[in-house]
């Protein structure tokens, strides 16, 4: 991290969280791509990779949740991401949980949120995305079900939520894990899992969808959750969502993300490289290169970010593809 960020940081810490971040995405959206192109990742060759059928250009993304509203491709693009996943978006707009809702927990380098799914609505999302895209960029939409709407209709809303963005999606991840939706993570089960990719995956006609699980699940439970993905034809998984688990000291009512969340992220990774063949999305508590690297090495096809950017700053891109090996 460098000295500039380190300033910018401490006085955006100085702002309420959530404030701090929407000033943030405001700002990058408004004229933040040259200064990405600055302090951005360069083209990196030998980095690009072919992924169920798609190519990205180097294996690094923008994780889902920085940029729920694609509010900044821009300038995403400009700072070297490979790709980057745009959510969570629901079908209808909703507020999401009441504030507060974002805490950060800095002696840990972590984040916690409660936000449960705010989003502008997935007609919204996909006009500004539409906008912005670029030919060779990379965009992955992660959908989420209404907070209002039951669990025996789930699949209508994600499947609403995929053809109101199936054109600018390259591929789907389907989020049924995040722990601040009541009763969203029973959707993890085998029987709900299966019946849900199934309309999903058939909605989806082709384009990749994967399947962003939680941290929590036990050795079973994430062994019947990969057996439901690959028997419903899933692309591939992303692993993982933020945990309920906590540091000592820390307490909250909603997910934590983070470095705190590394050391599960990498078990989750080895579990499912041994149980499936799936490509795997490593996300949860990458801050360095040496993080980055190792989840490529440990299985992973590709790596996403989010909690280490605020922590880092945006040159943690740059170091990342600068460090990672060719063809990792």
């Amino acid at each position: 991290m460098g000295i500039g960020y380190a300033c910018l940081r401490a006085l955006l810490f100085r702002l309420d969280p959530e404030k701090a971040h929407a000033l943030a995405l405001r700002a990058a959206r408004a004229g933040g791509s040259g200064l990405a192109r600055i302090v951005g990742g360069r083209e990196v060759p030998g980095l690009d990779r072919e992924v169920a059928g798609l190519r990205f250009g180097n294996p690094v993304g923008l994780a889902a949740g920085y940029d729920k509203n694609g509010i900044a491709l821009p300038f995403w693009r400009a700072l070297g991401f490979g790709f980057v996943e745009f959510g969570t978006v629901t079908p209808r707009p909703q507020p999401g949980n009441p504030p507060p809702r974002v805490w950060r927990f800095g002696k840990h380098k972590a984040i916690g949120n409660a936000l449960g799914f705010p989003s502008d609505g997935a007609s919204m999302v996909a006009s500004r995305i539409r906008r912005d895209k670029l030919r060779g960029d990379v965009v992955g939409i992660n959908l989420g079900k209404n907070k209002d709407t039951p669990l025996t209709r789930a699949a209508e809303d994600y499947v609403a939520a995929l053809d109101a963005t199936r054109s600018v999606a390259d591929y789907f991840t389907v989020n049924v894990s995040s722990p601040n939706t009541p009763g969203l993570r029973d959707l993890q089960t085998k029987a709900y899992l299966e019946e849900l990719l199934g309309h999903v995956v058939a909605a989806a006609a082709g384009t990749p969808v994967f399947v962003k699980l939680s941290p929590d699940l036990e050795e079973r439970q994430l062994k019947d959750a990969i057996e439901a993905c690959a028997s419903a034809h899933a692309a591939g998984l992303v692993l993982v969502n933020t945990t309920l688990a906590r540091p000592e000291g820390v307490c909250f009512e909603g997910g934590l993300s983070g470095r705190p969340l590394a050391p599960r992220a990498r078990e989750v990774l080895a579990e499912a490289r041994r149980l499936t063949k799936l490509p795997l999305i490593s996300v949860g508590g990458i801050d360095s290169p040496e993080e980055a690297r190792a989840r490529l090495l440990g299985g992973a096809s590709l790596v996403q970010v989010y909690t280490g950017l605020i922590y880092e700053g945006p040159g943690l891109i740059a170091r990342i593809l600068r460090n990672l090996p060719k063809g990792a």
